[in-house]
């Protein structure tokens, strides 16, 4: 592998956004700088790109997606949906294990790593999945390559609901990263049963957010961070969606804390308003719930109370997601224009490019410990994501996942993922996928 010298680039990292080169050995970043490039650093490299003002950020890490491989690949597959994240500037993932088998034993997350090494197009891992009888499992994982234990306390895709308190206690003491998906199962059971009395089995889509409503969030989330709080637990809440779930989390350096919270592009873009104009599209689990909910979790992104932004990426074929509240599948195929959608939102003043960068690129590689990603500094994976201000709309014809539709279709995008670089090398550029070697991530 040889080396390359990014010139003339709008460099964001660690807070600051300045004009300057990034020179690239190998796999690794060798140099960061401001200003110009002396004609002796340009003679160093084997190649030398004048990016004309592009902007360079670090790859993309997504915390939360769902490739469903194995078991429902007529979804979406690793090949396919690491392609989309490609795309979309995305250079690491963390799938989640409610798949076919499920992520619960070792055997099946060794399966996993032997296709992401055969297939995927950015870098990897996968969470290992908790159920009400795989404790000893947990407690002899190889946690140097997994980011965490994955706890579904409301039921989802796959029903890997734990609800036995006992070990729940014995999960959330193993002292390793519990990252909960949040729903109080008796509420939402309760509500479905009320939407039924009055709709019959053909419940409207935006009686969802009543069906898994914000007391489900609240309830569940309360409970889990008292349980954390009880037995010391590195708790993670994963996809919040509520104003009432951002004022239970502190604002303390990330460093300090021992809860963090992610918030999903889509729970930051949508509101309950867009379910007559979208339907079943922005069906998902939690719902999108209201304008005064989603401007919450912005205000909780930008004073630091939220600690990353990720996708739960979640593809279904169009034909699944037809239907009411009962009957589509919920989940939404975001992965590959979560960075574009947070860049239009630093374009019109709700966050800044810096806080963009910090919650996707930086916080996720703090958060897990993940060993020398997501900063672009010397000695750092030269993971790169290149994106110019050229406008682009989202069609069908350009969406890389294997469901190939977008809750986003028909919208203008004022930003494009240019090029991206994965461990050193071009994996994307154009538009075009170009041959590469991505790697399993490896934890601190």
């Amino acid at each position: 592998m040889g080396s390359v010298l990014l010139k003339n680039a709008v460099i964001t990292n660690r807070g600051k956004t300045f004009r300057g080169y990034i020179g690239v050995r190998g796999a690794f970043i060798a140099e960061v700088s401001e200003g110009e490039p002396s004609p002796d650093t340009e003679a160093g490299y084997d190649e030398v790109r004048d990016l004309d003002g592009a902007r360079v950020i670090p790859g993309v890490i997504d915390d939360q997606v769902h490739f469903r491989d194995p078991g429902l690949t007529h979804k979406g597959d690793i090949k396919s949906e690491s392609r989309a994240a490609l795309a979309g500037g995305v250079t690491s993932f963390m799938d989640m294990p409610n798949t076919n088998p499920q992520t619960v034993t070792l055997e099946a997350l060794a399966d996993k790593h032997a296709t992401a090494e055969k297939d995927s197009a950015v870098n990897w891992s996968f969470f290992l999945g908790a159920t009400n009888d795989n404790l000893d499992v947990l407690r002899s994982a190889p946690y140097f390559m997994i980011p965490g234990i994955k706890v579904f306390l409301g039921s989802s895709t796959g029903n890997m609901l734990v609800n036995d308190d006992k070990q729940l206690d014995a999960i959330f003491s193993l002292g390793r990263i519990v990252a909960v998906h949040s729903e109080d199962e008796a509420i939402i059971a309760r509500n479905t049963a009320i939407a039924r009395e009055k709709y019959g089995d053909d419940v409207p889509v935006a009686e969802h957010p009543n069906i898994r409503s914000r007391e489900a969030c609240v309830v569940s989330t309360r409970r889990a961070i008292e349980r954390a709080r009880r037995l010391d637990t590195r708790l993670h809440l994963l996809h919040l969606s509520t104003a009432d779930e951002t004022a239970m989390l502190s604002d303390i350096p990330l460093e300090e804390k021992k809860i963090t919270a992610e918030v999903c592009a889509h729970h930051l873009w949508f509101c309950d308003e867009d379910y007559a104009r979208l339907g079943a599209k922005i069906k998902c689990n939690p719902a999108v719930k209201t304008r005064a909910d989603r401007d919450a979790l912005r205000a909780a992104v930008n004073d630091g109370c939220i600690d990353i932004v990720a996708t739960d990426h979640a593809p279904h074929l169009p034909e699944e997601k037809q239907g009411g509240a009962l009957k589509a599948a919920s989940g939404l195929p975001l992965v590959q224009f979560s960075l574009p959608m947070m860049l239009e939102m630093a374009k019109e003043g709700i966050f800044t490019v810096e806080k963009v960068v910090n919650m996707m690129c930086h916080r996720p590689a703090t958060l897990y410990g993940i060993d020398r990603r997501g900063f672009l500094d010397s000695g750092c994976y030269a993971d790169i994501t290149i994106v110019r201000e050229t406008p682009f709309e989202v069609t069908p014809e350009i969406i890389q996942s294997k469901c190939k539709w977008s809750p986003l279709e028909g919208h203008r995008f004022p930003v494009t993922v240019e090029e991206v670089l994965i461990n050193g090398a071009t994996a994307w550029r154009a538009g075009e996928y170009c041959e590469h070697l991505s790697m399993p991530l490896r934890y601190k």
